[in-house]
């Protein structure tokens, strides 16, 4: 992920093993629900295109790169229809203030009736400009997007991989209406939260958490008696973790729902992040951990940052000062400017 004035979603460039997702194109709001197949076949329309996606060109990509393991061309067929039928609804600024700009996904194109023939496409002009504009990606891993077995899951993962390297915070919160528009759930589906939580929500957090490099949590939060806001928390995974996604990744699909069952305890909880959350080795050698209850005055009185970024910029600032006499006061006091100069 980039954020930032100085560096453009166009600049980054997709490799052998990831591909590039403008910001603008994770968050949106489906108008139109697409379906798991629709968002793969989009991202490789995006990805086949883009050294040119902010150019008034058309683009071509062979029906067999899209069609994966399938051996008909109907399924791409049908995604691409859809895809020209979606209207989706992209937060923008416009003139300096928030603005919502309505857009097609997918422009005019020409497909090709043999098996082995090409598909030609265009991105459509207000969709181009978008893009041009974007400065904030999410930076998609090929083979996860294709393990992943539901639109709810692969949806998840690009909100987390979106917003995984940000640099002070590590949640966010979302109304329940915006949440399930950017799940892109049906109109009239999945209405109450524990409906969404149980079909939606905890399927996809089980995958997430199994097959990505980040740990996520979805929490409801209540207005009275009635869930109305959900937090999105996320963390990093550490060498042990990353090393049991590659080795599931490298496993048949088969048996992998009950493998994520047995394994769901083996990396902390998401509400244990939210209470004791493992301190990165990585500060060990800037000092000595500070008192449990100190992390969690930190958690409560600056909600969203994460904490042992902060912990890691106060050790360098005091680095050869004097040692204070109350480490856990003085890191407190520091988190309090901190967050005043960095606000979320």
């Amino acid at each position: 992920m980039a954020s930032g004035t100085s560096y453009r979603t166009i600049d980054a460039r997709p490799n052998g093993e990831s591909l590039i997702k403008p910001g603008e194109l994770v968050d949106l709001v489906e108008v139109t629900p697409l379906t798991l197949t629709d968002r793969r076949i989009y991202n490789q329309l995006l990805e086949n295109a883009w050294d040119a996606i902010d150019k008034p060109v058309t683009h071509v990509i062979s029906k067999s790169s899209l069609r994966g393991s399938h051996n008909s061309n109907d399924r791409v067929g049908e995604s691409v229809e859809r895809l020209m039928t979606a209207i989706v609804r992209v937060a923008v600024n416009w003139d300096g203030e928030a603005a919502v700009e309505r857009v097609q996904l997918l422009g005019g194109n020409i497909e090709s009736l043999r098996n082995d023939g090409l598909f030609e496409y265009e991105i459509p002009p207000r969709l181009r400009k978008i893009i041009r504009n974007s400065t904030v990606f999410a930076r998609l891993q090929r083979e996860v997007m294709f393990a992943l077995s539901s639109k709810y899951a692969l949806t998840l993962y690009e909100m987390v991989q979106k917003r995984g390297n940000l640099k002070y915070r590590s949640s966010e919160k979302f109304t329940l209406d915006a949440l399930r528009g950017v799940l892109g759930v049906p109109k009239g589906k999945l209405t109450s939260w524990s409906n969404l939580n149980l079909r939606a929500v905890q399927p996809a957090v089980k995958e997430v958490n199994a097959l990505s490099g980040f740990m996520v949590e979805l929490s409801p939060i209540k207005t009275g008696r009635r869930v109305t806001h959900v937090e999105l928390r996320w963390w990093r995974k550490d060498g042990d973790g990353v090393g049991k996604v590659e080795r599931e990744l490298s496993y048949s699909k088969v048996g992998r729902k009950v493998r994520m069952e047995e394994g769901s305890g083996d990396t902390a909880t998401p509400m244990q992040v939210s209470t004791s959350a493992p301190r990165p080795a990585w500060l060990d050698a800037k000092g000595d951990a500070l008192r449990t209850e100190t992390y969690e005055t930190a958690r409560m009185r600056h909600p969203g940052y994460d904490i042992y970024f902060v912990e890691g910029e106060w050790r360098g600032w005091a680095a050869g000062r004097e040692a204070p006499t109350d480490p856990d006061r003085a890191f407190l006091a520091f988190f309090r400017k901190f967050a005043e100069a960095n606000p979320l």
